[in-house]
């Protein structure tokens, strides 16, 4: 089953991309605050503590190349 939502897939591969939360949140046209809440969510139930994390698993994952 997957873990994330596919929103948050998409949030996770724009952050691993290296988007910052402005760019994300104009790109998918929704608020910078919900792109934090997605970003929480991820590493809440990821279990990381750091953004560097997400973009190792994002690799990891496939997300990006």
């Amino acid at each position: 089953k997957e873990l994330l939502t596919n929103r948050e897939r998409e949030v996770l591969q724009l952050i691993a991309e290296g988007k910052t939360s402005k760019q994300i949140a104009s790109l998918l046209h929704i608020s910078s605050r919900t792109v934090e809440g997605h970003r929480a969510k991820i590493m809440e139930k990821l279990n990381f503590k750091k953004t560097a994390d997400l973009i190792k698993y994002a690799i990891q994952q496939g997300y990006i190349e």
